[in-house]
Parts: structure tokens; sequence; C-alpha cells
């Protein structure tokens, strides 16, 4: 399988550069995965094919400004660091641009001096480990200092940090957001929650490999990076009741279902746990536990549009997204939604 079969033409101006005042007011196409029949709605009409027993899981880790512009000590000039991976206390694994100038020892100066930093080593891909020294919280001063880390795409400024978290972001960890999940008022879940539907929270902190393009002409040859997830006993209870009584198990996103899929056992069932996963579904994957999936469009050759492809049908996947382009949908981080059923 060639990661060029998972391409597509899609014009500059579909790709979303600001999050809509609302919400729930995106489009939604939804997908039938058995037949590759669509039809096109709004995202809130969502409740429309959700049933009473089923479980809709979302991923309720938080995005944090994790990008932050910086000032060589010694020589003022200007670097940028992406916050990836906290690795112990006030130790991160970094993206820095430019990287060349972040030598072993190099110390980075952020809001003169409200926050110092030292290259302590050379990780895997080039990435550097930083330690960083401060006085106070450092939660608080990354919130003072910190961008949010916006996918490359994305080249407008945001005017809210909030509007690149879920409304029900909880635990601070993530350099990108759950982006289908940005689609859901607190209106909406209460009307889901009131149809008999429950909503299992887990928690996968999603890392840049998000956005890494797939480099190998063969999609097998692809590795993910791993990201930490997390499912306490409710969740793993919740999914599992849903499973045992016939209801369905519907995914916000491709995180969560990357979490469920993670953690299941052989039969599909889940226990409370946490870890690292590097779980990459492509077609051929054969689902443990996910029945549905909503979820935004994704970049071509992305190891995210293998994922949908493999419970939608590469062929079907490629029809719904050329039929999103004609119709003019928003894509990306803040376009419009998919629902696959």
């Amino acid at each position: 399988m060639k990661t060029s079969d998972f391409s597509y033409d899609l014009p500059q101006e579909l790709i979303a550069q600001d999050p809509l005042a609302d919400r729930s007011a995106s489009r939604l196409l939804v997908l039938n995965k058995h037949t590759g029949e669509y039809r096109h709605k709004m995202f809130r009409d969502i409740t429309e094919y959700l049933e009473p027993g089923d479980c809709l899981v979302i991923n309720d880790t938080k995005v944090i400004p994790a990008r932050l512009i910086g000032e060589k000590a010694d020589t003022g000039a200007k670097i940028e660091i992406l916050l990836l991976k906290r690795k112990e206390n006030d130790l991160w694994e970094t993206l820095v641009k430019p990287g060349k100038k972040a030598r072993i020892g190099t110390k980075i100066n952020f809001g003169q001096g409200i926050l110092m930093g030292e290259v302590m080593d050379v990780a895997e891909e080039g990435n550097r480990l930083i330690h960083f020294e401060y006085e106070g919280i450092f939660e608080e001063i990354l919130d003072q200092l910190g961008q949010m880390p916006l996918p490359p795409y994305i080249t407008h400024q945001l005017k809210d940090k909030d509007r690149y978290n879920t409304v029900y972001a909880k635990h601070e960890g993530s350099a990108a957001a759950p982006t289908a999940g940005l689609h859901f008022t607190p209106q909406l879940l209460e009307k889901i929650e009131e149809m008999g539907i429950e909503i299992a929270k887990v928690t996968l902190h999603v890392g840049l490999g998000t956005f890494r393009p797939v480099k190998t002409d063969d999609v097998a040859g692809h590795h993910m990076h791993s990201e930490f997830y997390q499912i306490d006993e409710e969740a793993a209870g919740k999914i599992n009741k849903a499973r045992e009584s016939g209801g369905r198990v519907i995914c916000v996103g491709t995180t969560s279902c990357r979490t469920i899929e993670s953690a299941a056992d052989a039969d599909g069932r889940l226990e409370a746990q946490s870890g690292w996963t590097e779980i990459f579904i492509y077609p051929g994957y054969q689902f443990k536990i996910l029945d549905g999936l909503i979820t935004n469009f994704h970049l071509p050759e992305s190891t995210l549009i293998m994922l949908v492809s493999a419970l939608a049908g590469r062929e079907r996947v490629l029809r719904a997204y050329e039929e999103a382009v004609k119709e003019k949908y928003r894509f990306f981080s803040f376009g419009d939604a998919m629902l696959i059923l």
C-alpha cells in the first residue's frame, strides 16, 4: 500500500484559518462506512445519529501554550522552542528552530529572564532536551509567555487561546488539539447525555507526530511517535457496558480511537490503565472496539486519513473528500467534521 494512494487535491482557500463563533455551527458530512453513501448536515444535528445505549468517547487532554520565543543568552539571536514532552520535572523534550543554534550547553532567555533554559542533550530526530529554571509555578509562567502551538497550515493569529481547546479539556500536556472535539458545546453535550448516551472521558496527550508527514513510499514503513494515554475505571466501565449491551462505541477524534484500540485486549475489553502508544492504524486493521468515528477532514497522505480509511475504506473516504471539496467544506483543525457510522 503506497502513501500516494491517500492523496487528494485540496484548494488552499478551503483550509480553515479561524474557528467559527459558534462551535456547533460547523457542517457535518455523514458517511455510511458500509455503502459509501453520504449526507450533508450541520454538526449540531449529530444527535439524530446517536441512540440510547451508545457510548461517546472523548479525549479530555488540554493543549498547553507550548510555543516559546526566546533569545540566545550569549548572542541575543532569536530562537523558537516547542515543548513536546515533559521528561522529568523541569526537563523537556523540545523542537527547536533553528536547531543549529541550539548546541548542548546553549542557554536561552525567555521573557527577559522570567524563564531560562539550557540545552542538555540532543534526542531523537534532532529534538533538544532542555532544562528550565524559573521562580514560581511553571504552568503560570507558560501561560504568561507561551503561545498556542497552531499547526503550520494555520497562518492567522489565534485571538482566544481557549478556542484551540475543547470545552471539556482538563489534563494539560498536549502539543496539539484533539480537533474533532472542538465542535462540541456544553449544551450539546448535555443534550447527548439526556438522550441516554454515556460519555466516557479518556486522555491521550497529542504529540507533533500528528502533523508529521509520512515520508516512506510504503505505508507500512512509517513509524508513529509515542504518545501518553490514560483510561480510568469509570471510562473503561462505560465502554465495556455499551459493548456488552449492544450499544455502539463512537469515538470523538482519531486520538480517542487510538487510545481505546491501544488499550483493548484481544476480546475488545478495556481495563483501567495508562502507558505509551505507537499504534498506527491503516487499511487492513481490524478494530477491536470502535464502531463509529467523529473526525475532521485530514491532510493528504497523513496517518489520520489512513486511519479513517481503515474504518470506511480508502475509495469511499476519498470519494467523500472529493464531495467535501466540491461543496466547499472547511478543512483541517478549525474546519468542518465527518461522522462515519
